[in-house]
């Protein structure tokens, strides 16, 4: 298994986890950097978090001010439409937190997925440079293996020194924006946040398998120099040894 497995008792305690995660994160960062750059996830154990982190005690315990948060994937909606992440973190996260926005970057997916891609890659590389190590990426796994919007048998739409692609799912005719393999293991902290047991064949297939990133892409992460963990719950680690 590459990385560390950390194993809590629900999503009530997946969620607070996660939470003081991103504090210790965001306070690590800003200490030593001045500013914690964030790629933020979708789904429910996010939103669940960020509705930790709007409230006290915990808000008081984030320096927001020097909180940069970009997003490790997007759907191809408008920003408003209740499947975009933007959204999503929009409504439980920046609005509650009177945050202006303008240390919020948002994939565009509104355009051209391939447009929208490249506009994305070149706000990265203006932003954090041409080699970018964001402080965490927080990223979540779906029962099929995916993470981020890297799909079974998407990965051969990525060129290898993308930062940013546009993904179509042919399961799911969608089309999608993610950060690829390359700029994910860059990062200094990687959190995987997985929690249910329709998680528990794929996690155990990514964690202790054979080597299949095609057919389970979560297996793809594997940080250069930074840090991974997987952080699930009861249920969906329960296809694991003890």
């Amino acid at each position: 298994m590459i990385g560390k497995l950390e194993v809590v008792a629900d999503d009530t305690a997946l969620a607070q986890a996660a939470a003081e995660r991103f504090i210790a994160a965001a306070s690590g960062a800003i200490g030593e950097r001045g500013r914690f750059n964030v790629a933020l996830a979708g789904g429910s154990t996010p939103k669940a978090m960020y509705a930790l982190l709007r409230e006290s005690p915990l808000r008081e315990r984030v320096d927001w001010e020097k909180v940069s948060f970009y997003f490790g994937d997007e759907r191809c909606v408008m920003p408003d439409h209740p499947d975009s992440n933007y959204g999503m973190a929009h409504q439980n996260l920046f609005e509650p937190l009177e945050l202006t926005e303008e240390w919020v970057y948002r994939m565009r997916g509104e355009m051209d997925p391939v447009d929208a891609a490249g506009e994305y890659e070149d706000l990265i590389k203006k932003m954090l440079g041409p080699s970018p190590a964001f402080d965490l990426i927080l990223l979540g796994m779906g029962p099929d293996g995916h993470t981020a919007s890297l799909f079974p048998g998407t990965l051969d739409q990525i060129q290898g020194d993308w930062l940013v692609a546009s993904i179509y799912n042919q399961k799911l005719n969608s089309h999608r924006i993610t950060l690829t393999p390359r700029t994910i293991n860059a990062a200094r902290s990687i959190l995987v946040v997985a929690g249910g047991a329709n998680k528990a064949e794929a996690l155990a297939h990514v964690l202790t398998g054979p080597r299949e990133p095609d057919l389970y892409p979560a297996q793809l992460l594997h940080p250069e120099h930074g840090t991974l963990t997987w952080l699930v719950d009861r249920a969906a680690a329960k296809g694991l040894a003890e």
